[in-house]
This record gives structure tokens, sequence and C-alpha cells, in this order.
């Protein structure tokens, strides 16, 4: 879907009507419509820069404001790509598809989309890792909306002073927990704005019906609260009811502001917060953790996917988490809840080929009083285990997935165990940024002796190992949620199910090839992934029709076909 402007007087207005608002509500004038001249070169939405024709220069009042060249979108990706290609650092880079971004969207969307090998590890992991670090020190203008405790008792005003109006995806975070590197307050505000852009490129959701929004209830990075840049609430967090009060305010202003199905993603929430958000809201809104259930659906699509290269059933596997937070426990249940769908065995019997390793230990029946009750299902049977290592050799995994956030714990002597255990052991390595990855590509090909299947959270490069070349799998998130996403609005779907996002899994590993596995990847290459994303989207739909959830009437013929047809184009 990509706008079109119809020159009327002396402006340009969306014809189509896809940036307007509700009849229902007020709408702005930004929103209605776009002024002409100096001002449309300072609109992002409509602004073409030297794309702008002779004849739109004329209407529009562009003459003068332009040198007298005319490029084509193509031209101007071009160039764009090898001013981008001169910066050494990635932050560099970063910060200029930023600006793009806040200059002309439709080229932002174009270069990412053409280009999503190469520029997705610079507008997401791992450099937007390093981008919410210094998000005071980079900050230009605001992008989103910040909702801290001074605006508590006006959330619905302050919802409303967002100029769109019709918002069909919100990403919001309170900055906890922000990837592996802690507490960034409310420059977690990077992330939001990252996934967002993200649900536009990769899975076709118009940007302007896309809100990020940082929730600031104050840090406890004391280096945050000592910088003279820092953005935010300079406070300890609020915790407690002072928090839940706020969130809840923030909930159900959302879901007054904008109906029932608006899809809102938590994103980066502290463990405790997370899974009490989640299990709070699941019921009453259209709410999705993608660090609980994204990472679980493309890690278990990964799973699925790697059977092909080790052999067997989901279920004669056994698996051994390091990490047992958000994503650990998330993926396993997931895991756990496929395999008793397979298999007619309850979910408690499936759980007990599914171990979990946290920071004191292979968690086990003996520690389950002291445990959080998001661990509780994992404590089995079995003596106390202090260490990764041990627990290898006295579980005996054929699966190894890291979550800890700890870099550099699958040591030589743990890839040994599990090459000596297996004779193809798949080793995923999923924290994020890079510098947190449990081991690197070139580490697991070469202490497994180039039998290990690796995937990991951020990129690694391709890695040659006695002549062949091993191509390291990305378990990316951004596999799963865009397409996911705009499954969910496709379909009108008004609650997510665990099943929507088994379907998810299922889709992103029936677009593995042939020549995918032969290079020992388990992902399909992200080059294709609108198409990706097409597929992921029919098959969510598909399962909210399926389960009664969807809303939307009637049912489209051909799902794949409608989801591309429904995914924005930045094409001028």
């Amino acid at each position: 879907m990509k706008s079109t402007l119809k020159e009327e007087g002396d402006g340009v207005q969306d014809i189509n009507g896809q940036h307007r608002a509700t009849e229902k509500q007020l709408v702005t004038p930004r929103t209605s419509s776009v002024a002409s001249g100096y001002s449309l070169l300072r609109d992002p939405r409509h602004n073409k820069g030297l794309a702008f024709t002779e004849k739109e220069r004329d209407a529009h009042h562009l003459r003068g404001l332009l040198p007298p060249a005319v490029a084509t979108q193509q031209l101007q990706e071009k160039r764009l790509m090898q001013n981008i290609r001169q910066y050494q650092l990635p932050l560099q880079k970063f910060i200029a598809m930023i600006e793009l971004q806040e200059r002309n969207e439709r080229l932002f969307y174009k270069l990412l989309i053409e280009n999503v090998t190469e520029l997705l590890p610079i507008v997401y992991t791992p450099t937007v890792g390093e981008a919410c670090q210094k998000y005071g020190s980079i900050f230009r203008r605001p992008q989103g909306l910040y909702i801290s405790l001074k605006e508590k008792g006006k959330i619905v005003e302050v919802l409303k002073n967002w100029p769109q109006k019709s918002i069909q995806v919100i990403v919001v975070t309170d900055g906890e927990r922000i990837l592996g590197l802690g507490d960034l307050g409310c420059q977690g505000m990077g992330i939001s704005v990252g996934k967002l852009s993200l649900y536009a490129a990769l899975g076709g959701v118009r940007p302007s019906a896309c809100l990020p929004i940082a929730i600031d209830v104050g840090t406890n990075n004391e280096k945050l609260l000592n910088d003279e840049f820092y953005i935010g609430l300079k406070q300890r967090r609020a915790t407690g009811k002072e928090y839940y009060d706020l969130l809840h305010e923030f909930m159900m202003a959302v879901k007054q502001n904008y109906g029932e199905k608006v899809l809102i993603q938590f994103e980066d929430f502290a463990n405790h917060n997370a899974f009490e958000l989640l299990a709070k809201y699941r019921t009453s809104h259209l709410v999705f953790n993608d660090d609980i259930q994204g990472t679980a659906s493309v890690v278990l699509a990964g799973v699925v996917s790697a059977l092909k290269l080790i052999g067997g059933t989901l279920a004669d596997h056994t698996f051994l988490f390091l990490g047992a937070g958000e994503a650990g426990t998330g993926i396993a249940e997931l895991i756990a809840y496929e395999v008793s769908r397979q298999t007619n065995v309850p979910i408690e019997e499936t759980r007990k080929k599914i171990w979990l390793v946290d920071s004191k230990g292979l968690i086990v029946r003996s520690r389950k009083d002291s445990l959080p009750h998001f661990k509780k299902p994992w404590a089995h049977e079995h003596q106390p285990v202090k260490d990764l290592l041990s627990a290898v050799k006295a579980i005996k995994p054929t699966v190894l997935i890291g979550s800890s956030g700890v870099g550099r714990t699958f040591t030589k002597e743990v890839v040994e165990a599990m090459s000596s255990i297996n004779q193809k052991p798949l080793i995923m390595a999923l924290s994020n940024p890079t510098s947190q990855s449990e081991c690197t590509a070139e580490e697991a090909y070469t202490w497994s002796k180039g039998r290990a299947i690796f995937a990991s959270g951020s990129p690694f490069e391709p890695f040659k190992y006695k002549g062949k070349t091993f191509v390291p799998g990305q378990a990316n998130n951004a596999y799963i949620f865009p397409g996911f996403g705009l499954g969910i609005l496709i379909s009108g779907a008004v609650r997510v199910h665990d099943d929507m996002l088994l379907a998810a899994a299922e889709a992103l590993a029936a677009q593995v090839s042939k020549e995918n596995y032969d290079k020992g990847m388990i992902y399909p290459p992200f080059s294709s992934i609108r198409k990706i994303s097409a597929h992921i989207a029919a098959n969510v739909a598909a399962k909210a029709y399926e389960l009664g959830l969807a809303t939307r009437r009637p049912r489209p013929a051909d799902l794949v076909k409608y989801a591309e047809s429904s995914m924005y184009s930045p094409v001028y």
C-alpha cells in the first residue's frame, strides 16, 4: 500500500485515506493534508527530495527550493548506500539511517528492504544496543511517546498528542532490561523505534500505524543518574503499586483511545514484570511479549528445521538451557507445548526432557521452594549440579540453548562435551548483542571439529573450517514478530493464542530450502524476509480464524496473497 498524493489547491492530500484519523476522532491538520513548498520538504512522510518530478515541483511550489536535477528513487538509494558504507563505525551508520528516517521515510524503508542483510544489524541488534546506551548523547529529535510518572492520571491526553489516530501496533518498553545490557531507563526508546521500523520494513505494517512508547518510571543505573545528558527521570525506579498502577492506566488508555484490536508488544521488561504483565493482560488485551513469545517461536522454528540435519522427532531430543529468564523459560514452554501437541502426552511430562541452568546451577526439585514461580515447572528430580559443564555431562543433552545474557559461557570444554555426546550437536547461542553471545560461530565450529549445527542471536560471518564454508543461522526475532503482527492485523485477531506462535514457527521452518541445509543453515536467508513474513502472516491468520479469534469477514480465500497485497510499499 503506498500513499497517493493528489494536487489540491496549495497542498497535497492523501486520497486513499491511509494516513487519516478515524471519522469519529478529531483530525489534526498534519494527518489530513500536507503543506506544500518548503514545509513539504520537511515532512518525512511525503518528502521525496530530488525525486519530485517537474510537474510535482510546479504543483507543490517547489521551484527554486531544490537543485534542478531530478533523481529516481533508485539513484537516491545508490547514493545513500555509498555514503553509509563510507562510515567506519556501526553507530555512525545507525545515526545516518535515523536521520534519513526523519527526512524521507519512504526512502529509509526502501533502503532497508533492498539492503536488509547489510542494514538489519545497523537498525536492530547489535548496533541498536549501543545506540540505546548512548541515546542521550546522540538524541536529535523525539521519536515516539514518552510516558513518565509525571503523566500519571493524564495518559489518555498524552496519547491524543500523537498526530496519527489510526494506530495498529504499539511497541512499549520500560527500559529495565535492554538486550543483555541491563537498565537503560527511557533510553530504551531506541528499541521501540527499531522494532517498529522492522514491523514496517519486514512485515509491511504502515509506518503511520506504528507507535513507539517508552514508559519512564526512573532508572537504577547509577551511570545514567549521574549523566548530565540523560534524557529521562533522574530518580530510582518506581516499583510495586506505583509501578503497576501506571502500567494499568496505560493499558486502559490504549484500549480507550485505539480500540480492542491494537497490538501491544511488551519489549525488554525485566523478568518479574514481563511475566506478570503478560499473564495479567493476555485475556483482556491483544498483547504479545517478544522476549518470551517471539524468541520462543523463532527458536522452536530453528529446532524443528534442524531436525532435518540432526534426525529424530522433537520428542526424541533432550534440551539443556543456560539461562532461565524470560527467553529461556518462554522457549522451553513452547517446545514442551509443541511436543505435547504432537504426542498427546501431558505437558507436565514433556517438560521432563527440558532442563534449565541458572546462576545457581541446574534447576532441580530440592531448590523448588526458593524459585520464582516461572522457574518452578522446570525443577525436576536430580541431584544438585553447580555448573554448566557438569550439567552437560550429567543430562547428556542433544540441544544446548543459551539465553543467559552472559558472553563466552559456552566454553571449549562445554562444546567438546556436547560433541562427545552427539554426532551433530545443536548449539544455539542466543544472547544479544554480539559481545554477550555464549560463544562465537568460529568457536562452535572449531571446537566441535565442524560437526556442530550452530545458530546465534546476533549475526556472525560465514566461517571456513577444513575447506568447508559454514553459514551460521541467526535466531533473530525479526524473522517472527513482523509477520506475526501482520497476521494479527489481516485477520483482525482480538487475542494472541500460543497456537498462533506455533503456526508462526511452523511457517518459518517451512521456508528453509535444501540449498540452505547444505550450508548448515537452519533459517532461510534474510534477503527473502518479506516473502517469509507473508507466509508467517498467512499461517498466523489461518490459525486465528480456526480458533475463532479473527474478526475480519469474510475470510480471504488466499491468505498469502492477501498478506502480500496488504503490505506497505515505500516506492514513490
